[in-house]
């Protein structure tokens, strides 16, 4: 089966980040941070914005009220920049419905994982994008995450999937750093079929010099302009300047690691929140039902770490 979702063009390279969450202390979603997170991920120069994903706590929230999180950020982009919605649901069915719903409110494409829960053959797999892709109006996504998905996308079946046009693209999250080179390869040896983003920022310089398209950081939630400066440099064949803007960006990135003992959406997602709260981008560091917070210790490390930066408050935050 061969579609058009590369045709229906929606391109995504450079500094696509991760839109976060905002909450209110009750849960809800608090529209206002998340209007005002957008304005400064945009004018902080981000080539495109990456909805409804992991650091999005997408696997949270309602049908509805991810509806309601895009519709925000469509309205907050106001169409200056490109913007990809992840449908991540359990099948294929599942996923188109979700996506039909997204692209109705604003997406431009779309990304989502192998199938949840189900045990799936690799052909299985294949057939799944495909389904998917024969039928949205958009471009489709491949989204790479093993530690959440169990599973990983395979070189030939991506390869497979760009040659007959299913998919436009990959976010690769796998960590699997001689995979994604493979992947770069075997991208370029076709043609360059694929646009193709890593979601590692704490090695977007070498994963650029290796001919990654651009970079999904979930950390620009935080600190936007250090990853824009980066590409700017990578763009302009400066690696040095690139290599010392990751450098300062992961002296940064080391709110990551203040919390302790919590789970990986907490600790990740939680020092994210907690760092845009200390500047100011957003009001509150409220994380989504059953996540437990951040102790306080690990809120002020967070600060601490951020004020030694001097990136106390966020100069482009409103």
């Amino acid at each position: 089966m061969t579609t058009s979702s590369t045709d229906r063009t929606a391109r995504f390279a450079g500094v696509v980040p991760p839109v976060a969450t905002p909450l209110l202390p009750d849960g809800t979603v608090d529209h206002a941070s998340l209007e005002r997170l957008v304005d400064y991920l945009v004018g902080s120069g981000a080539h495109g914005l990456f909805a409804l994903g992991s650091t999005g706590e997408t696997a949270y929230f309602t049908d509805a009220q991810r509806a309601e999180i895009l519709g925000t950020i469509v309205t907050a982009a106001a169409g200056r920049v490109p913007i990809i919605a992840g449908a991540i649901e359990l099948t294929a069915p599942r996923i188109i419905d979700t996506a039909r719903r997204l692209t109705h409110v604003g997406a431009d494409a779309v990304v989502t994982t192998a199938p949840l829960y189900t045990l799936n053959s690799p052909s299985e797999v294949d057939a799944h994008f495909r389904t998917i892709a024969a039928a949205i109006d958009v471009p489709l996504w491949a989204y790479d995450v093993p530690v959440r998905v169990h599973s990983k996308l395979s070189l030939d079946l991506l390869m497979g999937l760009a040659a007959d046009g299913v998919i436009a693209g990959v976010k690769d999250s796998s960590g699997d750093d001689v995979g994604f080179r493979r992947l770069v390869a075997a991208n370029a040896a076709a043609g360059h079929p694929l646009q193709l983003l890593t979601g590692h920022e704490v090695v977007v310089d070498a994963m650029l010099l290796a001919g990654a398209d651009g970079v999904v950081p979930g950390f620009a939630n935080v600190e936007a302009p250090g990853y824009v400066r980066l590409w700017d440099a990578a763009t302009q064949g400066d690696w040095e300047a690139a290599r010392a803007e990751q450098e300062r960006l992961n002296r940064a990135f080391e709110i990551v690691f203040q919390p302790t003992g919590l789970s990986g959406d907490a600790t990740g997602v939680g020092a994210f929140k907690a760092g845009m709260k200390a500047r100011g981008i957003i009001d509150h560091a409220t994380m989504a039902v059953t996540v437990e917070p951040l102790s306080d210790d690990a809120v002020e490390k967070i600060g601490m770490i951020l004020s030694d930066l001097d990136l106390l408050p966020a100069p482009h935050a409103r």
